[in-house]
């Protein structure tokens, strides 16, 4: 199946965008790092957010589900605006879930501990439940052998493939991924974009900042260039990596778009 025809139905079947961000901003002092974004990202879309460091990509995507604090704008999941008083934010951040760079994992828990830990706490679900779901996530990114393994001893790659699976553990409706193989060793980065590149093709809503143009080009349904904190361009891949209409945006990509 063509990845451009993932989940066609799926698509016709929801109205509306799964998250909007409205008028966002946000500055950290006097520096203003996120200026005016609006973006709209619909279910089943896979969203790639690209651009030189400092421009504002992190930022954003920590806006999305609140770890940063907008300092104006909104941010609508489901037709929920986050910031709203009456939003129970915790409730529908478990819907979201995120992937870091730095994977984040409990360091005191093994592997499987790791994934039980949030559906038990914040679901209330049993510990046969939470570890029958585990397993099941484990299996797709290819570490259930490592369920009983202690993460300090995990490559990066398969901490990150954890971190993944983790999240999943969650059912989420929706993948946040920042950067999530730049600390990661050059040869080990083609298994956790492998496991993207599934769930990808399953339909998951993603937004991926991310510096693997490849992945880009190949996998995303839409490509959204950031420079200095503004949305400079957005497109299909075809037309961000082929045809670049923006100064700044060929300036960017010229390595590119040079192979």
């Amino acid at each position: 199946m063509a990845l451009a025809d993932k989940t066609q139905k799926g698509k016709e079947q929801v109205e509306g965008p799964l998250v909007r961000v409205e008028a966002l901003r946000k500055s950290f002092g006097s520096l203003e790092v996120l200026k005016n974004i609006n973006l709209d990202i619909m279910p089943t879309e896979v969203v790639t957010i690209i651009g030189a460091s400092g421009s504002g990509k992190s930022t954003l995507l920590r806006c999305i589900n609140l770890l940063e604090t907008p300092d104006a704008g909104h941010v609508w999941f489901h037709g929920s605006d986050l910031a709203a008083e009456h939003v129970n934010v915790n409730r529908l951040r478990e819907k979201i879930g995120m992937v870091f760079q730095g994977f984040n994992l409990f360091n005191n828990m093994n592997v499987l501990g790791n994934c039980t830990l949030a559906p038990v706490t914040l679901k209330k679900a049993s510990k046969a439940e939470a570890e029958a779901t585990a397993m099941k996530r484990l299996e797709e990114v290819g570490l259930a052998d490592f369920a009983r393994a202690d993460v300090n001893t995990l490559s990066g790659g398969q901490k990150q493939r954890v971190a993944i699976a983790r999240a999943l553990c969650m059912n989420p409706e929706l993948m946040l991924f920042d950067e999530p193989t730049s600390a990661l060793d050059p040869e080990i980065v083609g298994e956790v974009l492998g496991v993207m590149h599934d769930l990808a093709e399953q339909g998951m809503t993603m937004v991926v900042v991310t510096h693997e143009m490849e992945f880009a080009k190949s996998v995303s349904d839409r490509v959204v260039f950031m420079d200095e904190g503004v949305i400079a361009e957005e497109g299909t891949p075809k037309q961000i990596f082929g045809n670049p209409q923006k100064p700044r945006t060929r300036e960017f990509l010229a390595r590119y778009l040079d192979d």
